[in-house]
């Protein structure tokens, strides 16, 4: 985290701020004090209380029990996302970049028609084809995070496959696979890195818009976008219901996009 005797501030507070984040996932993963969708009309509204942390909503739903559902189901969303935007990523912009040619007309091609429309429109036809849901929308936003993915990894593979290491490789007898997978693509990983955090904000936010919208995490499944849209009505006589969710997405978003730059910097 030190470069040229410079501390990377980026890098520090984005751990601190995405450690506190997974802490929390995890904590919501084995324990919540309620069952997030427990209903109990005597606790409707409650304010915030050493029984309630982040108070109760409209239904008396205990709002910390949510957060951490939420939170959980959030980043299982841009994990996914990013999963498989990165893994068919990986594969289209190493062929393309390694081989070029008639392969790379082809699949930049088609890369680049589905670059034509912003992540959040092409996730849309996606939903529309797949129905809403956690894991339609992991499919949908995972699609539309391929080509951005492609073009990263491509313009890496570009500028390593001419290098010393790699002709070496080739003089050895290595196949091509090899030479792509083995050789070339953990020279990327820094590149790769960051660009997953980068990817991983914009999930974080795409997620909670299609949720909030109503087109993303369905009920019963809690979700940070869904508690927004939940409390949108109840603004005034209840902001805690949108203050908490809200805060944690900020959090996240923060501290992945910290995380991001301060990797760049390391490069």
């Amino acid at each position: 985290m030190i470069r040229n005797g410079k501390k990377n501030y980026n890098l520090i507070v984005g751990s601190i701020i995405t450690g506190f984040i997974l802490l929390l996932i995890l904590v919501g993963t084995f324990y919540t004090p309620y069952d997030p969708d427990a209903m109990d009309a005597a606790s409707k509204f409650a304010g915030v209380s050493l029984k309630h942390p982040m108070g109760c909503d409209n239904f008396g739903r205990d709002i910390f029990s949510r957060v951490l559902e939420g939170s959980r189901t959030t980043f299982i969303v841009a994990a996914g996302t990013v999963f498989i935007g990165t893994f068919f990523g990986i594969i289209m912009g190493a062929l393309t970049g390694y081989y070029g040619g008639i392969v790379d007309e082809i699949l930049m091609r088609f890369n680049d028609a589905m670059f034509a429309f912003p992540s959040i429109l092409l996730a849309l036809l996606f939903i529309s084809l797949f129905g809403s849901g956690k894991y339609q929308v992991i499919l949908a936003l995972g699609i539309a995070f391929i080509p951005s993915f492609a073009r990263i990894v491509r313009s890496e593979f570009i500028k390593c496959k001419n290098m010393d290491y790699v002709k070496n490789a080739k003089l050895q007898g290595a196949s091509n696979i090899r030479i792509m997978f083995v050789h070339i693509l953990p020279n990327t990983v820094t590149v790769l890195l960051s660009a997953i955090m980068i990817g991983f904000n914009n999930a974080v936010l795409a997620e909670a818009g299609m949720s909030f919208l109503g087109i993303g995490v369905q009920p019963p499944d809690a979700s940070l976008g869904r508690m927004l849209s939940e409390a949108q009505t109840y603004l005034f006589s209840a902001p805690t219901y949108a203050i908490f969710p809200g805060l944690i997405i900020i959090l996240m978003v923060l501290g992945f996009s910290l995380l991001g730059d301060g990797l760049k910097s390391e490069e």
